[in-house]
């Protein structure tokens, strides 16, 4: 369903992770269709050069920092939120400190769910908004990125379970799971299992976050799982016997 042929009502969205890849693409489409963006990153010159190219508004601010963050929430009251920053620091068990593993856990899911938790009192009391989360397809089928995978699993019930918790009160809650995305989260690892196959862009996610965004107010595009044509999920994987030659 195209629905960029027809007028949509423009929101005042709050993107994380805005400063590159993802979320920076995010920010120019809603922000050239329109819409009112307030941008979320460590980064204050890149947000800073986003704001001159777009015209948004932005905050410098790690989004651990929840103190801080309730601060910027109650000043910008987004009507949108989209959860977009993360970490992908901690990928396998066995290869990842325990640093690096709690540092996964904290940015991606405590602190996306302090940052959903305080859009969404403001958004109960306009009665509506949308929280759109950028999850994973690691978050859906195994893979063997188990930590960075876990945190985006979590996420993926957060949005499950959120749609049962706010029925009725006109929120709306999006996931959108991308595959393999052409940004600095991709590890050295995964790009040598890519073998050199197309990964999807940021402007291809952050395509499908507009057409969920301006669905119409009674649609919610609830999941979307988006892969390149050269990337599957699923089947099985066994260890070579000693000895067997077939290929």
């Amino acid at each position: 369903m195209d629905t960029s042929a027809r007028p949509h009502p423009l929101h005042r969205i709050m993107v994380t992770g805005a400063s590159a890849g993802i979320g920076r693409a995010i920010v120019r489409l809603l922000a050239g269709r329109g819409h009112q963006l307030h941008a979320i990153a460590r980064g204050e010159e890149k947000l800073a050069a986003l704001a001159r190219e777009t015209g948004c508004t932005f905050d410098a601010v790690d989004i651990r920092d929840l103190q801080r963050m309730r601060q910027v929430v109650d000043t910008v009251k987004p009507a949108v939120l989209v959860n977009n920053a993360g970490t992908s620091r901690a990928t396998r068990v066995l290869a990842a400190t325990p640093e690096a593993i709690a540092e996964t856990i904290e940015t991606n899911i405590t602190a996306t769910l302090g940052l959903t938790r305080l859009a969404l009192t403001h958004m109960l009391e306009a009665g509506g908004g949308q929280i759109v989360t950028i999850g994973s397809v690691a978050g859906i089928h195994p893979t063997p990125s188990t930590v960075y995978g876990a945190t985006k699993g979590a996420l993926h019930r957060l949005s499950q379970a959120l749609r049962l918790e706010l029925l009725g009160t006109g929120i709306r809650i999006t996931e959108i799971c991308p595959g393999l995305t052409d940004t600095t989260l991709v590890t050295d690892e995964l790009r040598r299992h890519a073998g050199g196959a197309k990964m999807l862009d940021p402007d291809d996610v952050a395509d499908a976050v507009r057409y969920a965004i301006e669905a119409p107010q009674h649609v919610n595009i609830a999941t979307i799982e988006l892969l390149s044509v050269e990337q599957a999920m699923g089947g099985a994987h066994f260890k070579p016997v000693a000895g067997d030659r077939t290929k």
